[in-house]
């Protein structure tokens, strides 16, 4: 322990306070930019929990999700986009319904300019059995996605700063065809929305391999949205380019393509999963055990510093590519 020097008399003490403050201003400014990893397991573990039976939609799995998720919007002080939290649609017999919070914009201009963060919170409920388990939890497959959209809510309601509006959106029906995002896009859409960015999460709850970015983004050559992202990540390569998302048309599976074919503006995926870095697709033991949840939480930190700038630049600096 280091000796504390006493000086005696007024230059002593006026000296002693001016270097209390010189010390304090050279140490490392405390950021808010911090995602607890025991929140994340938290949050992980009871979204796919066998008590929510692998959240189908249309079951009362589901239905105890989408309560935990207004309720965490509640909590945060996120407000619904519609008059209540749930957006409701019908697939067939089966009634669905996504889950909408925002965060209005600071600015007087641009606040009527959105970006919508989104991921599907509904899985498959049930796979094929594995030593009598027949639950498929959906952890990685998309708890995980779930996780950072609620982790990335509550960083901008308690910090603010956004200059334009920000849409939280948690869809179901994504299993059965990208319905959930279908609807809330085409119904956006028809409201005249002025959508700047649709930013979606999926399957992030595993590291990649032998990679010197984060996570890739679906659709990376449509738009010039990965190079700007990585930009307003003070230099850090956050988001690159997966030759297999683009050889398996992923730009087109996931919630973020209604939003594209709707508003034809950047629209794309974020994701980890790279079909060799986890053996558990549509699997009874897609269970948050085998997920890293440190991981996550790093990775959702990366991805505030990007969107914090997104939502603030005075122009639309990302853009579709020719």
């Amino acid at each position: 322990m280091r000796k504390i020097r006493i000086f005696k008399g007024f230059n002593g003490v006026f000296l002693m306070f001016f270097t209390i403050l010189a010390c304090t201003a050279q140490k490392p400014k405390t950021t808010d930019i911090e995602v607890s990893k025991e929140e994340v397991q938290r949050t992980l573990d009871y979204l796919s929990s066998d008590e929510l039976k692998g959240r189908k939609t249309g079951t009362q799995g589901i239905e105890d999700a989408a309560v935990f998720i207004e309720d965490k919007f509640k909590d945060f002080g996120v407000k619904p986009y519609f008059e209540t939290y749930r957006d409701s649609f019908n697939i067939n017999e089966i009634n669905g319904f996504n889950i909408v919070g925002y965060l209005e914009g600071n600015d007087p201009q641009l606040k009527d300019e959105f970006i919508l963060v989104g991921a599907h919170y509904d899985h498959i409920g049930a796979s094929k059995e594995v030593n009598g388990d027949t639950i498929a939890n959906g952890a990685n497959d998309n708890a995980a996605g779930t996780v950072g959209v609620l982790q990335l809510a509550k960083y901008f309601a308690k910090n603010g700063g956004n200059k334009r509006s920000i849409i939280f959106a948690l869809f179901s029906g994504e299993e059965m065809g990208l319905k959930g995002s279908e609807h809330l896009a085409e119904k956006l859409k028809s409201e005249d929305l002025d959508l700047y960015v649709m930013f979606n999460l999926e399957m992030i709850g595993v590291p990649m391999k032998a990679k010197d970015y984060k996570a890739y983004l679906t659709g990376f050559e449509k738009s010039n949205l990965a190079e700007k992202f990585n930009e307003y990540s003070n230099g850090d390569k956050v988001l690159g380019f997966l030759p297999q998302a683009q050889q398996m048309s992923l730009f087109k599976r996931s919630d973020n393509y209604p939003f594209f074919e709707a508003f034809n503006v950047p629209s794309q995926t974020v994701s980890t999963f790279d079909f060799s870095n986890y053996p558990y697709y549509h699997h009874v033991d897609d269970e948050s055990e085998f997920l890293d949840t440190g991981f996550m939480a790093s990775l959702i930190e990366d991805l505030i510093p990007g969107l914090v700038k997104m939502s603030n630049t005075d122009g639309m600096e990302i853009k579709m590519n020719d």
